[in-house]
């Protein structure tokens, strides 16, 4: 009946694909829900523990710092401090991760720590430039506000009362950029030690050690 006419082999327009498994789109979603949690959560693994023992070495630093019979050694005191808090930040915020099965390399974390950094890298450009022109004064009142715009701007990313507590780091440091040099360590100690010991113990309180 068609002689001479090659009958094409109908094919489908489009091929038909693979049922997609569950499986895989039921991981799909769960990761796709777990990144949206991930990223628009807060900072969880604040260290109320870590922040008491921060406030407790401060104190024990204000006290030697008080002692010390040269600039130099005062400085070096305190730059021993800052070091050793650091160390005690970190390793709580670790241990408390941990702990609560939170990830310290989560999205609001590196949020948390970037909105840190410039403050910190501020302060010790600072500290150089203020020690080299010889203005030691200065040191307490930019080290409290400096700490406390970071801690203030990290707050975004964390527990609600963090903005709470760099906040009145800021207020210490306005109060020292105009005390008498005389109240300069009792502003240290009662920023660095006083305000990590209220607020850690808060922390610990109430957002789970």
């Amino acid at each position: 009946m068609y002689s001479g006419i090659e009958v094409a082999t109908i094919r489908p327009i489009r091929s038909v694909s693979e049922p997609v498994s569950l499986h895989s789109e039921a991981m799909d979603n769960l990761r796709y829900i777990r990144n949206t949690m991930e990223s628009a959560g807060s900072f969880t693994a604040v260290p109320g523990l870590g922040g008491i023992i921060m406030g407790a070495t401060a104190l024990f630093a204000a006290f030697a710092a008080h002692l010390a019979r040269s600039h130099t050694a005062w400085l070096a005191i305190w730059v021993g401090e800052a070091a050793l808090a650091f160390s005690i930040g970190i390793s709580f915020a670790w241990r408390k991760a941990y702990r609560t099965s939170t990830s310290l390399m989560s999205r609001p974390f590196r949020r948390f720590v970037l909105a840190m950094t410039p403050s910190f890298v501020a302060g010790t450009v600072l500290t150089v430039e203020l020690e080299r022109a010889g203005l030691h004064h200065l040191m307490p009142a930019a080290w409290l506000l400096l700490y406390g715009a970071g801690v203030a701007s990290a707050g975004a990313f964390a527990v609600r009362v963090v903005p709470v507590m760099g906040a009145s780091f800021l207020l210490l440091g306005t109060v020292a950029a105009f005390a008498p040099l005389s109240w300069s360590t009792p502003l240290m100690a009662a920023g660095f030690g006083g305000l990590h010991i209220i607020f850690g113990l808060i922390i610990a309180r109430h957002y789970g050690g």
